[in-house]
């Protein structure tokens, strides 16, 4: 009995050591495709271009998307941006991509699901539309064209700021709420924060940001 006890443990131990060695071999493919066909907007270690292409790297943005909705953005690209389509990479290098850039945070995934479940927001969004003027716009431009109108921020406003399905409204309220560390993007909540909303001014900022200022 010990002894088949034994044989079992062994088992499973070869077949977690087989899993990690698969997962740094996928992470070291992904990171070599990374260099290939993304460093050149994303730069070293998915750390971003300011004006041109955002961070990927930030253990918020990371912590709050999957790896499936992170593979979507790669593959489909996001319309209306500089993020083109790279299907043809093929799914398991788009995975392997998706492997590294999730290295790079142990948060990475940790709260997608809790954030996708979140309910959809019940703001105002001619509200919101005064609110983003007054206090998005100077990153993102106006209607949230982004980077287009010179700013510092990703496009928010076009269609292609629901990036596949991975944007949800949670998504969107808990950017807002967190900021993105290592980017201008600072909270909106507390006395730290760029601008202390209150949760009813992100409810219709979000909800304005639903209606597609920018096409």
């Amino acid at each position: 009995m010990k002894a088949i006890f034994q044989m079992l443990m062994a088992l499973v131990f070869a077949n977690l050591v087989s899993q990690a060695v698969a997962q740094d071999f996928g992470t070291h493919k992904g990171k070599e495709l990374y260099d290939t066909n993304c460093i050149g907007c994303h730069q070293e270690n998915a750390s971003g271009m300011p004006g041109f292409a955002p961070s990927l790297s930030n253990k918020e943005f990371l912590s709050i998307i999957s790896a499936d909705d992170l593979a979507s953005v790669i593959r489909l690209g996001i319309p209306g941006t500089n993020m083109t389509p790279k299907s043809e990479l093929g799914e398991e290098n788009i995975r392997a991509i998706v492997s590294y850039l999730q290295s790079l945070s142990p948060l990475s995934g940790t709260r997608a699901k809790e954030v996708a479940s979140q309910p959809r927001s019940s703001g105002n969004a001619k509200s919101g539309k005064a609110l983003f003027a007054s206090i998005c716009s100077t990153c993102h431009g106006d209607a949230g064209v982004g980077f287009d109108a010179g700013g510092s921020g990703p496009a928010v406003g076009t269609t292609g700021f629901r990036f596949v399905h991975a944007v949800t409204d949670g998504y969107i309220r808990t950017t807002i709420r967190e900021g993105r560390s290592g980017t201008k993007m600072r909270p909106f909540t507390g006395s730290l924060g760029i601008a202390n909303l209150s949760d009813q001014e992100i409810e219709d900022i979000v909800a304005y940001l639903r209606t597609s200022p920018a096409k």
